[in-house]
């Protein structure tokens, strides 16, 4: 792949990677930064790539990784008496986005890949890193949670 197919790729991936960036550390500078590496790594690991037609698959897991790095990074460096009030991101009015913040973040990440990016099972799973029955699993929890949710 040539710079130019992978900068064609990304920008057309650049929304679904906010998007699932979203699900993990919820504050917008977090995701920024996790989109911004995940990119830049994709970049520096690109001849390890096997299949191209795999990328957005691959370059999604290399963005939850990377998610995770920045919350293990600022759980080491951010001070409770430093953090300002305004930093806890505003809610969207909607039900249905509140309902998915409620969910547990593995559920919620599983939901968001499969139901909102439109991921088949499989290829939650290849993301994810678990066999289709934990992501069968996932989702089925995952809508009875949100059911539950939305009916109170």
């Amino acid at each position: 792949m040539d710079k130019t197919t992978f900068q064609n790729r990304v920008l057309s991936a650049e929304q679904m990677l906010y998007r699932v960036a979203k699900t993990i550390p919820r504050s917008d500078e977090d995701c920024a930064d996790a989109v911004q590496e995940a990119i830049l790594k994709a970049w520096t690991a690109l001849p390890r790539l096997r299949e191209e037609r795999y990328f957005t698959t691959w370059l999604t897991r290399i963005l939850i990784n990377e998610c995770y790095a920045v919350i293990r990074r600022n759980r080491r460096f951010a001070d409770i008496e430093t953090v300002p009030e305004a930093a806890v991101p505003e809610k969207d009015d909607s039900s249905l986005y509140d309902a998915l913040s409620a969910l547990p973040e593995k559920l919620r990440l599983t939901v968001e890949l499969h139901y909102i990016e439109g991921y088949s099972v499989e290829e939650t799973a290849r993301i994810l890193a678990v066999p289709a029955g934990t992501v069968k699993s996932r989702l089925s929890t995952g809508r009875k949670l949100l059911r539950d949710y939305l009916e109170e």
